[in-house]
């Protein structure tokens, strides 16, 4: 009789978690054989797995993940990918993040560089680190109208709170003499802490030709590449296997 006014507490207290796995246990005779102790840990891992997940989700919700359900476990490691299975499984530990340091994808389109940098970005938020994901030419279109309407602070706060910043499609778009400016200052206040992962078509021996501006350039540059993991993958484009799939 005391099960409802209990589970009932436990929802007052925000223990939504436990108070469901009190209610199962109520309902599950195999329980009724456990200890106290045993009985209690089982609550505590409920409520535990429950407020995880809600965390989990809100981060992944918070991080705008362009390939939602990119993984690290789906990760393909054909041959003809050229991908290093022992580098790709150590930065899947996130040890990166932690240390502060970036992640450099290249190659042609379609090869999958969105999805892995996605996939990174899951198994971040996994691991309990904000991440932000943003295409670079709508970023600095971002970062341009936050300058006209001055919500460029607010826009920079939220920045801050991402551990893991992903820029995707870097170079495919000109970049201007402000965009330079305002990529500078993104990338600037990530050092040291925080870390950038960068898709990009074009190797990165272009893209200090790319930036323009040498100087700032150079500052660009030195701040992303002694401390970055770099993945050039290969093969045909992804896009245009899946299609030709579909019509077999």
């Amino acid at each position: 009789m005391l099960s409802n006014p209990t589970q009932d507490i436990l929802r007052q207290l925000r223990l939504a978690g436990m108070a469901q796995a009190y209610e199962d246990q109520q309902g599950n005779p195999a329980a009724q054989s456990l200890t106290f102790d045993e009985r209690f840990g089982l609550l505590v891992d409920a409520e535990n797995a429950q407020r995880e997940n809600r965390r989990l989700g809100r981060l992944l919700k918070g991080a705008k993940l362009k390939a939602t359900t990119a993984c690290g476990e789906d990760i393909d490691f054909s041959s003809r990918r050229h991908l290093d299975k022992r580098q790709i499984l150590d930065l899947l530990t996130c040890q990166w993040v932690e240390r502060g340091q970036h992640v450099l994808i290249t190659g042609l389109t379609g090869v999958g560089k969105t999805w892995l940098a996605c996939a990174f970005g899951n198994e971040a938020a996994r691991k309990g680190h904000g991440v932000l994901y943003k295409r670079l030419p709508r970023f600095l279109e971002e970062l341009e109208i936050a300058h006209a309407d001055g919500s460029l602070p607010k826009l920079r706060t939220r920045l801050a709170r991402a551990r893991l910043l992903i820029l995707d499609d870097w170079g495919v778009a000109p970049i201007t003499r402000r965009g330079r400016q305002d990529l500078l200052e993104v990338i600037d206040d990530r050092v040291p802490g925080a870390s950038v992962l960068i898709t990009a078509q074009m190797p990165v021996e272009a893209w200090h030709e790319y930036l323009g501006e040498p100087t700032i350039a150079d500052a660009i540059l030195d701040r992303l590449l002694h401390n970055a993991h770099r993945i050039a993958l290969e093969g045909e484009s992804m896009r245009r296997s899946r299609s030709s799939l579909s019509k077999k």
